[in-house]
């Protein structure tokens, strides 16, 4: 899942994907972002080797099936249970990230607001990247952190979507709840 769907550049409209693969890839740069001006992060694939598949690319996420597990770099036994939107608190939360040798590492936010309705699209929460040590590296929320995932009291509560490209430190993040009842809706 990734949050929100891969749209074109140029129409800005989600594109149609219904095969595709999914492959490791390498941070090669990190562009700042600052004020007015989105960074991101450049990344090149690592090999050929498939670890899954894509079946599905909607507005909320791109939705597939991971069958070589191993070749991730995560850990299987760091899985966290799904929290409910009602569960979610403003406060300090946990986004996981990969920026260095893909080594996945935890970052210090804070949900600002909690769109409890929000059943339309993947703006669930606004949220602000207090870490000094991701604000150094990114500047904040850059391009290519989508789908990041955000923790609260050992809960997934969701996933990173957007930045506000006039101040990067803030963002949006869709519920865990809208991302599983997608997936759930594919199936």
């Amino acid at each position: 899942m990734l949050g929100h769907g891969i749209l074109d550049v140029d129409t800005e409209e989600l594109i149609d994907i219904s095969d595709g693969k999914v492959t490791n890839t390498s941070v090669v740069s990190i562009i700042k972002g600052e004020n007015g001006k989105t960074g991101r992060i450049q990344g090149i694939v690592e090999g050929e080797r498939e670890i899954g598949t894509i079946s599905k690319n909607t507005y909320y996420g791109v939705y597939g099936k991971l069958y070589n597990i191993n070749e991730l770099k995560g850990n299987k036994s760091n899985s966290v249970k799904i929290a409910l939107r009602n569960e979610i608190e403003t406060g300090e939360a946990t986004l996981m990230c990969a920026l260095d040798n893909g080594q996945v590492k935890e970052y210090t936010v804070e949900i600002q607001k909690i769109y409890l309705n929000n059943n339309s699209n993947n703006k669930s929460m606004l949220l602000k990247v207090t870490d000094e040590e991701l604000l150094k590296k990114t500047g904040g929320i850059i391009q290519g952190m989508s789908g990041s995932p955000i923790i609260q009291n050992g809960k997934l509560i969701g996933a990173l979507t957007h930045v506000l490209v006039q101040n990067p430190t803030q963002g949006y993040a869709v519920f865990s709840d809208i991302m599983v009842k997608q997936m759930n809706d594919i199936q």
